[in-house]
C-alpha cells in the first residue's frame, strides 16, 4: 500500500508538470482574415508585403509577374502555405509555381504539397500547396535548414504560350504553421532570428526617408528562440518514472522479511 500511494503521488505531480507543456504545444488561434488583410503583393523580395500567418492576402497582377510575399516563422513551427490563382476565361496551358525563401532568401524544399501544378486549357483556377520542414532553433553554416525569421513567398508562372502573356490574374495566398513543440528541439540558438533590418531606405514623395518594410516582424512578442522546451519537462518526466521504477523494482526484490537465521554448525 505505501509503494501504491508513492507512485499515485509521483504520477500526480508528472501530470500537474506536464500540463502546461501540453497546452502551450497548442495551436493559437489564427489571425483574423478580415482585419488588414493585404490586398496587394510586391515585385521583389525588397518590396514583398508583409503577411501574418492566418491571414489570406489578395493581389491582381499579369501573367508573367513574380508577386511577393513574406511572412514571420518561429522555432518549431512546420509552415504550410497555399495559394490559389483565379485565371482568366480563355486561355491555353499554363503552369504556376510557388517558391518559398527563408531570410537569406535560400530556397526551402517543400517536404510535401504541389508547389507546381498545370492549369488546363480554359481552367479557371489552379491550387498550390507547400509544406515546409520545421523552423529549427540552429542549424550548422553549411546546411539549408528552415531557420526562425522571416520567409518569402514568390509565385509566379512558369510555362505559357505568348498569347497568354500579360493576361489578368488574382491570386489568394495564406500562410499557416502547425507548432511541433520539443520533439524537434535542438541544442543551440540563434543570436537574432533572420529577419532583415533597415538595410535600404527610400523616399517617400515629401522627400522624407521612411524605412523599408520586413523590418517590423517579432518586434512586439518576441521571438520564442532559446534554451527552454517542452522537451525538458518530458526529460524530467522520464527521470521521475525511471527513479519510480527503481524504486519499485527493488520493493519487490528485497523480501518482505528477514533472513532466518542459520544455525550453527555441530
Amino acid at each position: 500500500m505505501r509503494i501504491t500511494r508513492v507512485l499515485s503521488a509521483a504520477l500526480l505531480a508528472v501530470g500537474l508538470a506536464a500540463g502546461p507543456a501540453v497546452a502551450d504545444s497548442s495551436p493559437s488561434p489564427s489571425a483574423s482574415e478580415d482585419g488588414g488583410a493585404p490586398t496587394r503583393a510586391g515585385t521583389s523580395f525588397r518590396t514583398a508585403t508583409e503577411l501574418e500567418q492566418g491571414q489570406r492576402a489578395t493581389a491582381g497582377g499579369s501573367t508573367g509577374d513574380y508577386l511577393y510575399w513574406s511572412f514571420p516563422a518561429d522555432v518549431g513551427q512546420r509552415p504550410d502555405v497555399t495559394a490559389t490563382v483565379k485565371l482568366p476565361a480563355s486561355h491555353a496551358a499554363q503552369t504556376w509555381g510557388i517558391d518559398v525563401y527563408d531570410g537569406l532568401r535560400r530556397r526551402q524544399s517543400c517536404q510535401y504539397g504541389a508547389a507546381t501544378r498545370t492549369a488546363a486549357p480554359g481552367a479557371s483556377s489552379v491550387e498550390l500547396a507547400c509544406v515546409l520542414r520545421t523552423v529549427r532553433a540552429w542549424a550548422e553554416p553549411w546546411a539549408n535548414d528552415p531557420l526562425p525569421g522571416t520567409y518569402y513567398i514568390r509565385l509566379t508562372v512558369l510555362n505559357l504560350s505568348a498569347a497568354d502573356l500579360g493576361q489578368p490574374v488574382s491570386a489568394e495566398v495564406r500562410a499557416d504553421s502547425e507548432d511541433i513543440g520539443g520533439s524537434a528541439a535542438v541544442d543551440g540558438s540563434l543570436a537574432k532570428p533572420l529577419v532583415p533590418g533597415i538595410a535600404v531606405q527610400s523616399e517617400s514623395g515629401d522627400g522624407d526617408k521612411k524605412a523599408a518594410v520586413l523590418s517590423s516582424f517579432g518586434s512586439d512578442d518576441g521571438w520564442s528562440s532559446g534554451w527552454w522546451t517542452d522537451r525538458w519537462v518530458w526529460t524530467a518526466v522520464g527521470g521521475v518514472l525511471a527513479a519510480l521504477a527503481g524504486i519499485g523494482g527493488y520493493a519487490l526484490t528485497r523480501g518482505s522479511g528477514r533472513p532466518s537465521r542459520v544455525p550453527p554448525d555441530a
